[in-house]
């Protein structure tokens, strides 16, 4: 863990605005990026999600139909056997051997219409997944079109933005390095706390300059002597005045 040096309260707040200032201009950043990563990784989720299905209605077709081929060959068989008993009927010496050929050409014509009807009901259900395939393969052309107009646009914000951003990220990574722990929890706390990140505030306008609570004019007084860490009774934001705000450049 880094070592931070003993600042005074002053110097603390200077070090916590300078950070957020920081923090504000990557978030700047990313705002322009916009929803475009969240979109990218949805729409990449959502073709990982239909490649899943297309590959399972594949081998559902195929399962389907090394069926339908079974079926047939069991309806090859059975006309097989069927002719082949015709034929021993000629040579039959009674009644009962004749009723039993005629009994086992009977199960063969049943087993292959039986088959048949297999066939048929399979054909239709081919059908459908042929159709249920054909629509998916659509919906992944079509987000697959989506996904690569989406991933150009973000490549090309991040080749505008990327060395700025790393520039900022240096700053803010040296920056943290220079407050303590516990400000530091305490600051990233309340960013994550509010949509605009902003945990470091100036009291402008005699009012909190994160929710506008109007700030007592003791407290202002106390905050523009920079002797303690104050935070908005109302929100919870960081307090510092004016003046130290402006005083503090980043570019």
């Amino acid at each position: 863990m880094a070592i931070v040096k003993d600042f005074s309260v002053e110097e603390k707040l200077v070090e916590l605005a300078k950070l957020q200032k920081l923090d504000s201009k990557l978030d700047q950043i990313q705002i322009l990026k916009g929803e475009l990563p969240m979109e990218v990784s949805d729409l990449e989720d959502e073709l990982a999600g239909l490649n899943n299905r297309k590959n399972r209605v594949e081998e559902e077709i195929n399962g389907i139909s090394e069926y339908i081929e079974q079926k047939k060959a069991i309806i090859k068989d059975s006309e097989a056997l069927a002719i082949k008993y015709e034929k021993q009927s000629e040579n039959v010496k009674n009644n009962r051997e004749f009723e039993a050929i005629n009994k086992e050409i009977e199960l063969q014509q049943l087993e292959g219409k039986l088959a048949e009807k297999h066939i048929r009901d399979a054909n239709i259900e081919l059908t459908q997944k042929i159709e249920a395939l054909d629509d998916v393969k659509k919906k992944i052309e079509g987000k697959d079109a989506v996904l690569k107009t989406k991933k150009d646009e973000l490549g090309k914000i991040i080749a505008e933005t990327e060395k700025e951003e790393k520039a900022y990220q240096a700053k803010i990574d040296k920056a943290r390095e220079e407050i303590e722990e516990r400000l530091l929890y305490s600051y990233d706390r309340i960013r994550k706390n509010f949509r605009n990140g902003l945990a470091v505030v100036p009291v402008e306008r005699d009012a909190c300059g994160g929710c506008f609570n109007a700030i007592p004019p003791q407290k202002q007084s106390e905050i523009r002597q920079r002797k303690k860490v104050l935070v908005c009774e109302n929100c919870g934001r960081i307090l510092i005045d004016e003046e130290l705000s402006d005083s503090i450049q980043i570019d």
